[in-house]
Protein backbone atom coordinates (compact mmCIF):
# COMPACT_ATOMS: atom_id res chain seq x y z
CA UNK A 1 0.00 0.00 0.00
CA UNK A 2 1.71 3.70 -0.83
CA UNK A 3 1.65 6.31 1.28
CA UNK A 4 -1.34 8.42 0.35
CA UNK A 5 -3.71 5.03 0.48
CA UNK A 6 -1.75 4.79 3.87
CA UNK A 7 -3.15 7.81 4.60
CA UNK A 8 -6.86 7.67 3.12
CA UNK A 9 -7.18 4.32 4.84
CA UNK A 10 -9.66 3.72 7.77
CA UNK A 11 -10.03 0.96 10.34
CA UNK A 12 -12.46 -0.81 9.63
CA UNK A 13 -12.54 -0.36 6.04
CA UNK A 14 -11.53 -2.11 2.96
CA UNK A 15 -8.42 -0.97 1.15
CA UNK A 16 -10.21 0.39 -1.55
CA UNK A 17 -13.79 0.27 -2.96
CA UNK A 18 -14.43 -1.44 -6.48
CA UNK A 19 -18.23 0.23 -6.51
CA UNK A 20 -16.31 2.86 -8.19
CA UNK A 21 -13.46 1.58 -10.25
CA UNK A 22 -9.77 2.30 -10.24
CA UNK A 23 -10.04 5.85 -11.05
CA UNK A 24 -11.81 6.78 -7.58
CA UNK A 25 -10.77 4.17 -5.51
CA UNK A 26 -11.39 5.06 -2.06
CA UNK A 27 -15.19 7.13 -3.13
CA UNK A 28 -17.93 5.74 -1.73
CA UNK A 29 -21.39 5.83 -4.16
CA UNK A 30 -23.18 8.12 -1.53
CA UNK A 31 -24.11 11.96 -2.52
CA UNK A 32 -22.08 14.77 -1.49
CA UNK A 33 -23.41 15.76 2.24
CA UNK A 34 -25.24 12.28 2.48
CA UNK A 35 -25.09 10.79 6.35
CA UNK A 36 -24.55 7.47 5.35
CA UNK A 37 -20.83 7.88 4.94
CA UNK A 38 -20.39 9.62 8.20
CA UNK A 39 -22.29 6.61 9.85
CA UNK A 40 -20.18 4.21 7.96
CA UNK A 41 -16.88 5.70 9.31
CA UNK A 42 -18.59 5.67 12.80
CA UNK A 43 -19.55 2.31 12.52
CA UNK A 44 -15.85 1.48 10.97
CA UNK A 45 -13.80 2.62 13.40
CA UNK A 46 -15.69 1.02 16.33
CA UNK A 47 -15.52 -2.12 14.79
CA UNK A 48 -11.70 -1.75 14.78
CA UNK A 49 -11.59 -0.14 18.23
CA UNK A 50 -14.00 -2.72 19.99
CA UNK A 51 -11.78 -5.66 17.87
CA UNK A 52 -14.70 -7.54 16.48
CA UNK A 53 -14.46 -7.14 13.12
CA UNK A 54 -13.43 -11.27 12.64
CA UNK A 55 -16.97 -11.51 14.85
CA UNK A 56 -19.20 -8.90 12.89
CA UNK A 57 -21.85 -9.69 10.17
CA UNK A 58 -23.05 -6.38 8.59
CA UNK A 59 -27.09 -6.69 7.02
CA UNK A 60 -27.87 -4.35 4.02
CA UNK A 61 -31.05 -4.58 2.74
CA UNK A 62 -32.62 -2.71 0.36
CA UNK A 63 -31.72 1.16 0.37
CA UNK A 64 -29.02 3.63 -0.13
CA UNK A 65 -26.87 1.48 1.96
CA UNK A 66 -27.74 -1.55 -0.28
CA UNK A 67 -23.92 -1.37 -1.48
CA UNK A 68 -22.31 -1.65 2.01
CA UNK A 69 -20.31 -4.68 1.55
CA UNK A 70 -18.20 -2.98 -0.86
CA UNK A 71 -16.68 -0.84 2.16
CA UNK A 72 -17.01 -2.56 6.07
CA UNK A 73 -14.05 -5.08 5.84
CA UNK A 74 -16.04 -8.01 8.15
CA UNK A 75 -18.72 -10.20 7.31
CA UNK A 76 -21.57 -9.24 5.02
CA UNK A 77 -24.95 -10.46 3.57
CA UNK A 78 -27.41 -8.86 1.53
CA UNK A 79 -30.73 -9.27 3.09
CA UNK A 80 -33.90 -8.63 0.83
CA UNK A 81 -35.94 -5.36 1.69
CA UNK A 82 -36.72 -5.07 5.26
CA UNK A 83 -35.75 -8.55 6.31
CA UNK A 84 -32.71 -7.87 7.70
CA UNK A 85 -33.85 -8.27 11.52
CA UNK A 86 -35.08 -11.59 10.24
CA UNK A 87 -31.53 -12.98 8.60
CA UNK A 88 -30.16 -11.17 11.71
CA UNK A 89 -32.53 -13.14 14.30
CA UNK A 90 -30.93 -16.45 12.22
CA UNK A 91 -27.91 -15.46 11.87
CA UNK A 92 -26.98 -15.14 15.56
CA UNK A 93 -29.14 -18.24 16.56
CA UNK A 94 -26.62 -20.00 14.73
CA UNK A 95 -23.89 -18.65 15.38
CA UNK A 96 -23.64 -16.95 19.28
CA UNK A 97 -20.81 -15.75 19.39
CA UNK A 98 -21.83 -13.45 16.05
CA UNK A 99 -21.65 -9.27 16.20
CA UNK A 100 -24.89 -8.72 14.43
CA UNK A 101 -25.31 -5.21 12.25
CA UNK A 102 -28.70 -4.58 10.63
CA UNK A 103 -28.00 -1.19 8.95
CA UNK A 104 -31.22 0.17 7.73
CA UNK A 105 -32.90 3.35 6.00
CA UNK A 106 -35.98 4.73 7.26
CA UNK A 107 -37.99 3.50 4.17
CA UNK A 108 -36.84 0.02 4.46
CA UNK A 109 -37.42 -0.60 8.36
CA UNK A 110 -40.64 1.80 8.71
CA UNK A 111 -42.05 0.30 5.46
CA UNK A 112 -41.97 -3.49 4.35
CA UNK A 113 -39.95 -4.26 7.71
CA UNK A 114 -41.28 -2.71 10.70
CA UNK A 115 -43.04 -6.17 11.54
CA UNK A 116 -39.55 -7.82 11.33
CA UNK A 117 -37.97 -5.07 13.40
CA UNK A 118 -40.44 -4.47 16.26
CA UNK A 119 -40.53 -8.71 16.83
CA UNK A 120 -36.80 -9.08 16.92
CA UNK A 121 -36.74 -6.37 19.48
CA UNK A 122 -39.50 -7.67 21.56
CA UNK A 123 -37.35 -10.77 21.39
CA UNK A 124 -34.70 -9.31 22.35
CA UNK A 125 -32.37 -10.81 19.93
CA UNK A 126 -29.14 -9.94 19.99
CA UNK A 127 -28.08 -7.57 16.87
CA UNK A 128 -27.56 -3.80 16.79
CA UNK A 129 -29.53 -2.12 14.09
CA UNK A 130 -28.66 1.31 12.74
CA UNK A 131 -31.58 3.18 11.83
CA UNK A 132 -31.01 6.40 9.32
CA UNK A 133 -33.80 8.43 9.07
CA UNK A 134 -33.67 11.16 6.55
CA UNK A 135 -37.20 11.28 6.53
CA UNK A 136 -37.65 10.05 2.84
CA UNK A 137 -37.09 7.31 0.48
CA UNK A 138 -33.56 8.35 -1.19
CA UNK A 139 -32.32 5.60 -3.11
CA UNK A 140 -35.79 5.14 -5.13
CA UNK A 141 -36.51 9.03 -6.11
CA UNK A 142 -37.64 10.89 -2.87
CA UNK A 143 -40.99 9.27 -2.11
CA UNK A 144 -42.66 10.35 1.23
CA UNK A 145 -41.55 7.80 4.00
CA UNK A 146 -43.17 6.64 6.99
CA UNK A 147 -40.54 9.02 8.43
CA UNK A 148 -41.93 11.84 6.26
CA UNK A 149 -42.72 14.94 8.08
CA UNK A 150 -46.61 16.53 8.18
CA UNK A 151 -46.07 19.15 5.33
CA UNK A 152 -43.21 17.87 3.71
CA UNK A 153 -43.23 17.54 0.44
CA UNK A 154 -41.93 14.64 -2.53
CA UNK A 155 -42.35 13.32 -5.29
CA UNK A 156 -45.61 11.28 -3.71
CA UNK A 157 -46.81 14.20 -1.02
CA UNK A 158 -46.05 17.10 -3.85
CA UNK A 159 -48.64 19.25 -1.13
CA UNK A 160 -47.01 18.57 1.63
CA UNK A 161 -47.75 15.06 3.97
CA UNK A 162 -51.24 15.64 5.08
CA UNK A 163 -51.84 13.48 8.85
CA UNK A 164 -55.91 13.00 7.77
CA UNK A 165 -54.38 11.50 4.53
CA UNK A 166 -51.10 9.79 5.23
CA UNK A 167 -51.15 9.26 8.84
CA UNK A 168 -48.69 10.57 10.90
CA UNK A 169 -44.65 10.45 10.95
CA UNK A 170 -43.33 7.24 12.84
CA UNK A 171 -41.02 7.77 15.96
CA UNK A 172 -39.42 4.18 15.88
CA UNK A 173 -37.46 4.98 19.17
CA UNK A 174 -40.82 5.83 21.23
CA UNK A 175 -42.63 2.88 19.94
CA UNK A 176 -39.72 0.16 20.74
CA UNK A 177 -39.44 2.05 23.86
CA UNK A 178 -42.80 0.46 25.31
CA UNK A 179 -41.20 -3.02 24.82
CA UNK A 180 -39.37 -4.67 27.88
CA UNK A 181 -36.69 -6.60 25.77
CA UNK A 182 -34.38 -3.88 24.61
CA UNK A 183 -31.27 -2.82 25.92
CA UNK A 184 -30.10 0.13 24.60
CA UNK A 185 -32.41 2.52 22.48
CA UNK A 186 -31.07 6.28 21.27
CA UNK A 187 -31.80 8.71 18.85
CA UNK A 188 -28.75 10.52 17.39
CA UNK A 189 -28.28 13.45 14.94
CA UNK A 190 -25.59 14.24 12.08
CA UNK A 191 -26.53 17.77 12.10
CA UNK A 192 -23.31 19.09 13.66
CA UNK A 193 -19.52 18.39 14.64
CA UNK A 194 -20.39 17.77 18.17
CA UNK A 195 -23.59 15.87 18.02
CA UNK A 196 -21.67 13.36 14.96
CA UNK A 197 -19.21 13.14 18.43
CA UNK A 198 -22.25 11.76 20.75
CA UNK A 199 -23.61 9.55 18.05
CA UNK A 200 -20.36 8.15 17.59
CA UNK A 201 -20.30 7.65 21.29
CA UNK A 202 -23.91 5.88 20.43
CA UNK A 203 -22.68 3.47 17.73
CA UNK A 204 -19.48 2.33 20.18
CA UNK A 205 -22.11 1.51 22.83
CA UNK A 206 -23.86 -0.29 20.45
CA UNK A 207 -21.23 -2.52 19.29
CA UNK A 208 -20.11 -3.10 22.86
CA UNK A 209 -23.69 -4.29 24.02
CA UNK A 210 -22.93 -6.94 21.32
CA UNK A 211 -19.33 -7.51 21.61
CA UNK A 212 -21.07 -8.88 25.39
CA UNK A 213 -23.53 -10.34 24.16
CA UNK A 214 -26.31 -8.70 26.52
CA UNK A 215 -28.94 -8.25 23.69
CA UNK A 216 -30.92 -5.63 21.24
CA UNK A 217 -29.95 -2.65 20.80
CA UNK A 218 -30.96 0.48 18.31
CA UNK A 219 -29.41 3.62 17.50
CA UNK A 220 -31.51 6.14 15.44
CA UNK A 221 -29.58 8.62 13.52
CA UNK A 222 -30.69 11.32 11.69
CA UNK A 223 -29.52 12.19 8.87
CA UNK A 224 -29.31 14.87 5.63
CA UNK A 225 -30.12 13.61 2.11
CA UNK A 226 -29.28 16.96 -0.04
CA UNK A 227 -30.19 14.99 -3.15
CA UNK A 228 -34.24 14.86 -2.19
CA UNK A 229 -34.99 17.41 -0.08
CA UNK A 230 -32.86 19.76 -2.70
CA UNK A 231 -30.43 21.01 -0.27
CA UNK A 232 -26.93 22.14 -0.50
CA UNK A 233 -24.94 20.10 1.83
CA UNK A 234 -24.82 22.56 4.34
CA UNK A 235 -28.67 23.55 4.06
CA UNK A 236 -29.55 19.73 4.32
CA UNK A 237 -27.31 19.71 8.03
CA UNK A 238 -29.35 22.90 9.22
CA UNK A 239 -32.66 21.61 8.09
CA UNK A 240 -31.89 18.40 9.71
CA UNK A 241 -30.90 20.42 13.11
CA UNK A 242 -33.98 23.02 12.63
CA UNK A 243 -36.77 20.89 11.38
CA UNK A 244 -36.12 16.98 12.20
CA UNK A 245 -34.81 17.19 15.26
CA UNK A 246 -38.46 19.05 16.30
CA UNK A 247 -40.06 16.00 15.61
CA UNK A 248 -37.57 13.75 16.45
CA UNK A 249 -35.32 15.08 19.43
CA UNK A 250 -32.34 12.93 19.78
CA UNK A 251 -31.49 11.70 23.23
CA UNK A 252 -31.08 8.35 25.02
CA UNK A 253 -34.49 6.55 25.45
CA UNK A 254 -33.16 3.51 27.78
CA UNK A 255 -29.50 2.68 28.96
CA UNK A 256 -29.60 -1.29 30.51
CA UNK A 257 -26.39 -2.12 29.03
CA UNK A 258 -24.83 -2.08 33.12
CA UNK A 259 -27.34 -4.49 34.51
CA UNK A 260 -28.20 -6.71 32.13
CA UNK A 261 -26.22 -10.03 31.56
CA UNK A 262 -24.89 -11.65 28.82
CA UNK A 263 -27.15 -13.68 26.70
CA UNK A 264 -26.78 -17.48 27.06
CA UNK A 265 -28.86 -19.57 24.63
CA UNK A 266 -28.11 -23.47 23.80
CA UNK A 267 -25.77 -24.08 21.70
CA UNK A 268 -27.15 -24.57 17.76
CA UNK A 269 -26.25 -27.92 16.21
CA UNK A 270 -26.20 -28.82 12.94
CA UNK A 271 -24.08 -32.29 12.38
CA UNK A 272 -26.70 -35.11 10.87
CA UNK A 273 -27.51 -37.28 13.88
CA UNK A 274 -28.68 -34.68 15.86
CA UNK A 275 -30.56 -33.27 13.33
CA UNK A 276 -32.06 -36.96 12.52
CA UNK A 277 -32.81 -37.47 16.52
CA UNK A 278 -34.54 -34.43 16.34
CA UNK A 279 -36.94 -35.24 13.19
CA UNK A 280 -37.55 -38.93 14.19
CA UNK A 281 -40.12 -40.60 14.63
CA UNK A 282 -38.83 -42.76 17.24
CA UNK A 283 -39.48 -45.85 15.27
CA UNK A 284 -42.95 -45.48 14.69
CA UNK A 285 -42.54 -44.93 11.07
CA UNK A 286 -39.75 -46.42 9.54
CA UNK A 287 -37.35 -44.19 7.63
CA UNK A 288 -35.82 -46.98 5.80
CA UNK A 289 -36.41 -46.28 2.37
CA UNK A 290 -36.36 -49.15 0.19
CA UNK A 291 -35.18 -48.78 -3.28
CA UNK A 292 -37.94 -50.23 -5.89
CA UNK A 293 -37.34 -48.49 -9.66
CA UNK A 294 -40.00 -51.02 -10.75
CA UNK A 295 -42.21 -49.24 -8.56
CA UNK A 296 -43.46 -46.49 -10.52
CA UNK A 297 -44.45 -42.98 -9.33
CA UNK A 298 -48.12 -41.97 -8.28
CA UNK A 299 -49.47 -38.57 -8.18
CA UNK A 300 -52.06 -37.68 -5.93
CA UNK A 301 -54.96 -35.08 -5.77
CA UNK A 302 -57.17 -34.91 -2.34
CA UNK A 303 -59.50 -31.80 -2.68
CA UNK A 304 -62.56 -30.90 -1.30
CA UNK A 305 -63.80 -28.22 1.29
CA UNK A 306 -62.32 -27.36 4.62
CA UNK A 307 -63.25 -28.78 7.73
CA UNK A 308 -63.40 -32.65 5.21
CA UNK A 309 -60.11 -33.83 6.13
CA UNK A 310 -58.61 -33.45 2.94
CA UNK A 311 -55.12 -32.22 4.47
CA UNK A 312 -55.77 -34.75 6.77
CA UNK A 313 -56.46 -37.24 4.11
CA UNK A 314 -53.46 -36.88 2.28
CA UNK A 315 -51.15 -37.05 4.98
CA UNK A 316 -52.66 -40.12 5.94
CA UNK A 317 -51.71 -41.59 2.48
CA UNK A 318 -48.21 -39.90 2.74
CA UNK A 319 -47.48 -42.16 6.35
CA UNK A 320 -48.75 -45.04 5.06
CA UNK A 321 -46.36 -45.00 1.97
CA UNK A 322 -43.39 -43.88 3.96
CA UNK A 323 -44.50 -47.09 6.68
CA UNK A 324 -44.11 -49.24 4.04
CA UNK A 325 -40.51 -47.94 2.37
CA UNK A 326 -41.83 -46.06 -0.29
CA UNK A 327 -40.11 -42.33 -1.05
CA UNK A 328 -43.27 -39.92 -0.25
CA UNK A 329 -44.19 -35.89 -0.25
CA UNK A 330 -47.06 -33.91 1.10
CA UNK A 331 -47.94 -30.62 -0.26
CA UNK A 332 -50.72 -28.71 1.41
CA UNK A 333 -52.58 -25.62 -0.36
CA UNK A 334 -54.67 -23.86 2.15
CA UNK A 335 -55.05 -20.64 3.80
CA UNK A 336 -58.44 -19.33 5.43
CA UNK A 337 -59.24 -22.73 3.05
CA UNK A 338 -59.15 -24.71 6.24
CA UNK A 339 -62.13 -22.70 7.50
CA UNK A 340 -64.73 -23.98 4.87
CA UNK A 341 -63.59 -22.45 1.65
CA UNK A 342 -61.57 -25.34 -1.19
CA UNK A 343 -58.58 -26.77 0.13
CA UNK A 344 -56.56 -29.26 -1.74
CA UNK A 345 -53.11 -31.40 -1.56
CA UNK A 346 -50.81 -33.40 -3.04
CA UNK A 347 -49.44 -36.80 -2.74
CA UNK A 348 -46.17 -38.11 -4.52
CA UNK A 349 -45.11 -41.86 -3.63
CA UNK A 350 -42.45 -43.42 -5.75
CA UNK A 351 -39.83 -46.37 -5.88
CA UNK A 352 -36.88 -44.45 -6.15
CA UNK A 353 -36.31 -40.39 -5.59
CA UNK A 354 -39.03 -37.67 -6.47
CA UNK A 355 -38.04 -34.69 -7.79
CA UNK A 356 -40.83 -32.37 -6.75
CA UNK A 357 -43.62 -32.72 -4.57
CA UNK A 358 -46.03 -30.35 -6.88
CA UNK A 359 -48.53 -32.02 -8.91
CA UNK A 360 -50.29 -30.76 -12.14
CA UNK A 361 -51.81 -33.38 -13.92
CA UNK A 362 -52.47 -36.66 -10.95
CA UNK A 363 -52.89 -40.22 -11.37
CA UNK A 364 -55.55 -39.77 -8.84
CA UNK A 365 -57.72 -37.33 -7.73
CA UNK A 366 -59.83 -37.71 -4.84
CA UNK A 367 -62.76 -34.76 -4.93
CA UNK A 368 -64.85 -34.59 -1.68
CA UNK A 369 -67.08 -32.58 -3.12
CA UNK A 370 -68.37 -30.89 -5.93
CA UNK A 371 -66.39 -27.81 -6.45
CA UNK A 372 -63.30 -29.46 -6.45
CA UNK A 373 -64.37 -32.40 -8.85
CA UNK A 374 -65.56 -29.24 -11.07
CA UNK A 375 -62.07 -27.68 -10.40
CA UNK A 376 -59.42 -30.84 -10.83
CA UNK A 377 -61.23 -33.13 -12.93
CA UNK A 378 -59.77 -31.42 -16.30
CA UNK A 379 -56.27 -32.22 -15.30
CA UNK A 380 -55.89 -35.50 -14.09
CA UNK A 381 -53.59 -37.50 -16.48
CA UNK A 382 -54.79 -40.43 -19.41
CA UNK A 383 -55.46 -43.37 -17.92
CA UNK A 384 -56.01 -41.81 -14.42
CA UNK A 385 -58.85 -42.33 -12.04
CA UNK A 386 -60.90 -40.11 -10.06
CA UNK A 387 -62.57 -40.81 -6.89
CA UNK A 388 -65.75 -38.70 -5.78
CA UNK A 389 -68.67 -39.10 -3.54
CA UNK A 390 -71.71 -40.23 -4.94
CA UNK A 391 -74.09 -38.11 -4.11
CA UNK A 392 -71.66 -35.02 -6.26
CA UNK A 393 -72.81 -35.06 -9.78
CA UNK A 394 -70.39 -37.23 -12.64
CA UNK A 395 -67.70 -35.05 -13.95
CA UNK A 396 -68.07 -34.11 -17.60
CA UNK A 397 -64.77 -35.90 -19.34
CA UNK A 398 -63.27 -35.37 -23.06
CA UNK A 399 -60.77 -37.85 -22.12
CA UNK A 400 -62.60 -41.29 -22.35
CA UNK A 401 -59.22 -43.45 -20.77
CA UNK A 402 -59.95 -42.26 -17.15
CA UNK A 403 -61.67 -44.44 -14.66
CA UNK A 404 -64.33 -42.80 -12.36
CA UNK A 405 -65.49 -44.27 -9.03
CA UNK A 406 -68.72 -42.67 -7.29
CA UNK A 407 -67.64 -43.74 -3.50
CA UNK A 408 -70.76 -43.53 -0.71
CA UNK A 409 -67.87 -42.03 1.60
CA UNK A 410 -70.52 -39.84 3.47
CA UNK A 411 -73.07 -42.57 3.27
CA UNK A 412 -70.48 -44.79 5.25
CA UNK A 413 -69.33 -42.72 7.56
CA UNK A 414 -73.27 -41.70 8.52
CA UNK A 415 -74.20 -45.16 8.43
CA UNK A 416 -71.09 -46.26 11.03
CA UNK A 417 -71.78 -43.12 13.37
CA UNK A 418 -69.10 -40.55 12.40
CA UNK A 419 -70.22 -39.14 9.30
CA UNK A 420 -67.40 -36.39 9.49
CA UNK A 421 -64.72 -39.77 8.93
CA UNK A 422 -65.96 -39.51 4.78
CA UNK A 423 -62.04 -39.16 4.80
CA UNK A 424 -61.23 -42.11 6.36
CA UNK A 425 -64.11 -43.85 3.68
CA UNK A 426 -62.15 -42.70 0.91
CA UNK A 427 -59.17 -44.11 2.32
CA UNK A 428 -60.40 -47.50 2.60
CA UNK A 429 -61.80 -47.66 -1.21
CA UNK A 430 -58.43 -45.87 -2.02
CA UNK A 431 -56.62 -48.68 -0.24
CA UNK A 432 -58.87 -51.66 -1.67
CA UNK A 433 -58.36 -50.63 -5.70
CA UNK A 434 -54.50 -51.32 -5.16
CA UNK A 435 -53.74 -47.74 -6.84
CA UNK A 436 -50.93 -48.01 -3.97
CA UNK A 437 -49.83 -51.09 -3.93
CA UNK A 438 -49.73 -51.32 -0.46
CA UNK A 439 -51.27 -54.21 1.79
CA UNK A 440 -54.41 -53.31 4.00
CA UNK A 441 -52.74 -54.19 7.01
CA UNK A 442 -49.81 -50.95 6.63
CA UNK A 443 -53.11 -48.66 6.49
CA UNK A 444 -54.33 -50.25 9.79
CA UNK A 445 -51.05 -49.65 11.62
CA UNK A 446 -51.14 -45.53 10.79
CA UNK A 447 -55.23 -45.91 11.90
CA UNK A 448 -54.15 -47.52 14.99
CA UNK A 449 -51.23 -44.89 15.17
CA UNK A 450 -53.33 -42.06 14.54
CA UNK A 451 -55.97 -42.37 17.02
CA UNK A 452 -53.89 -44.11 20.09
CA UNK A 453 -54.90 -43.09 22.81
CA UNK A 454 -58.65 -42.28 21.41
CA UNK A 455 -60.51 -45.97 21.78
CA UNK A 456 -63.76 -44.73 21.11
CA UNK A 457 -62.76 -43.23 18.08
CA UNK A 458 -60.24 -45.61 16.59
CA UNK A 459 -62.79 -48.26 16.75
CA UNK A 460 -65.25 -46.26 14.55
CA UNK A 461 -62.36 -45.26 12.28
CA UNK A 462 -61.65 -48.49 11.72
CA UNK A 463 -65.50 -49.56 10.63
CA UNK A 464 -65.62 -46.93 8.29
CA UNK A 465 -62.04 -47.79 6.59
CA UNK A 466 -63.35 -51.70 6.58
CA UNK A 467 -66.58 -50.75 5.52
CA UNK A 468 -65.35 -48.77 2.71
CA UNK A 469 -62.57 -51.47 1.50
CA UNK A 470 -65.37 -53.97 1.57
CA UNK A 471 -67.65 -51.76 -0.79
CA UNK A 472 -64.53 -50.82 -2.95
CA UNK A 473 -63.29 -55.11 -3.44
CA UNK A 474 -66.95 -55.50 -4.57
CA UNK A 475 -66.87 -52.16 -7.25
Amino acid sequence: MSTSEKTLAAQGFYNSFPRKGGSAPRATHYCPGCGHGIIHKLIAEALSELEIQDRTVVLSPVGCSVFAYYYFDCGNIQAAHGRAPAVGTAVKRACQNAVVVSYQGDGDLCSIGFNETFHAANRGEGMVIFFVNNSVYGMTGGQMAPTTLLGQKTTTSPFGRDAENDGYPMRVCEILNQLPAPVYIERCSLSDSKKIMQARKAVKKALRIQKENKGFAFVELLSPCPTNTKKAPVDAADYVKETLEEVYPPGCFRDLSEEREAIKRRDAVFDKDSLDSLYSDDGVLTSEIQENAQYDLRSIKVAGFGGQGVLSLGLFLARTAQYSGRHVTWYPSYGPEQRGGTANCSVVVSGTDIGSPVVSTPDCLIAMNEPALQKFAGTVSAGGTIMYDVSVPPPELTNDDIKLMAVPAFRIASDNGMERAANTAMIGALAASDFLEIPKEKFLYILDMLFAGKPEILKKNQEIFSAAYDWMSEF
